[in-house]
């Protein structure tokens, strides 16, 4: 791995860190404001709960995302956040909401960045036929 491709890679998985524990941090405690909070959950028509099971994921996705081995959870984690960031810029585009999507959209590139430079010992080796 070239020092720069490890630059990009530390730098968008601190960064991915940062927002998805953030926004947890927001689902969790049923902030009102921000990114994710109470009032945007019930603005896009989801039930409540919900906040509590995606604040819950992403913490676990970001603790695995940072810890070393377990490359198949960390597969498990890029693809929740991809899927989780997806759906709510979805989500947003689909009530007409065009000015929120930055926020999902800048974590899903932070995700896809750190899932393409992420170091080897990161990733799954698949073995071929012997």
């Amino acid at each position: 791995m070239t020092k720069r491709n490890k630059w990009i890679y530390w730098i968008s998985t601190i960064w991915l860190a940062l927002g998805m524990v953030s926004t947890a941090a927001v689902q969790l405690f049923r902030g009102k404001t921000g990114q994710g909070g109470l009032d945007t959950i019930e603005h896009l028509g989801y039930p409540n709960y919900l906040l509590t099971i995606l604040g819950f994921w992403k913490i676990l996705g970001v603790i695995i995302i940072l810890i070393p081995g377990f490359p198949l959870l960390k597969e498990w984690a890029y693809a929740g956040f991809f899927f989780v960031m997806t759906g709510a810029a979805l989500s947003h585009i689909a009530i007409g909401d065009w000015n929120e999507i930055f926020p999902s959209m800048l974590l899903l590139v932070l995700t896809m960045l750190s899932w393409y430079f992420r170091p080897a010992d990161r990733k799954i080796i698949l073995l071929s036929k012997i």
